[in-house]
């Protein structure tokens, strides 16, 4: 028996309200370029909206001219899919609430995840979307999941409850210690002001 190895995801394919709506959401909300549109090839009476998330990646959409905006949360029952989570940077992130505020949307405030800081909020179909942003750079070369891999050994290895910045820090020092050469030989930590 051999693993089936993913590289990555490919397309999220989310239920949407009518065509518009969906448009005014993902594009004129979220700023993610509106990019294909064709019939749903599985079902004629809907539409299929293709959008760029900014990673090469893309978010579709099935519309149907038929469905209205519902405010209601989605279901949560187990088998379902709980939110999406899209990533900002910094100066973006400390503008969410104000622009969500204008539009008159909703939304959970800042939530510290100790790895990333999170914003909630609903679709026009009452789905969770999340904005995140890392609060920390991976080292050149590295990933976010590596550092976060490294930081979770760390944290387990402590008995801390959960991830925290001190983790994080000291994962990337781990890693640009193992990534990158040096002439000396005792890279050790030292205080040159004694």
């Amino acid at each position: 028996m051999q693993k089936i190895q993913v590289i990555g995801v490919h397309h999220i394919t989310l239920m949407g309200a009518d065509r518009q709506t969906s448009i005014d959401f993902w594009e004129g909300l979220l700023g993610m370029p509106f990019i294909f549109d064709q019939p749903n090839l599985d079902d004629p009476d809907e539409g299929h909206l293709y959008f760029d998330p900014g990673d090469g990646r893309l978010i579709t959409i099935f519309t149907n001219e038929n469905r209205n905006p519902v405010h209601n949360r989605t279901p949560t029952d187990a088998g379902c899919v709980h939110h999406v989570a899209f990533e900002v940077d910094r100066a973006m992130f400390d503008q969410v609430q104000d622009r969500l505020k204008e539009r008159g949307i909703g939304n959970s405030g800042v939530k510290d995840r100790g790895f990333m800081h999170s914003i909630y909020f609903k679709d026009p179909l009452g789905f969770l979307i999340e904005l995140a942003c890392y609060t920390f750079i991976p080292p050149r070369g590295s990933s976010h999941a590596e550092v976060m891999l490294e930081a979770h050994k760390l944290r387990v290895a402590r008995g801390d409850h959960h991830i925290e910045r001190q983790h994080l820090a000291d994962a990337t020092v781990m890693i640009v210690k193992r990534s990158q050469r040096s002439l000396s030989e005792d890279r050790s930590a030292k205080n040159p002001y004694r």
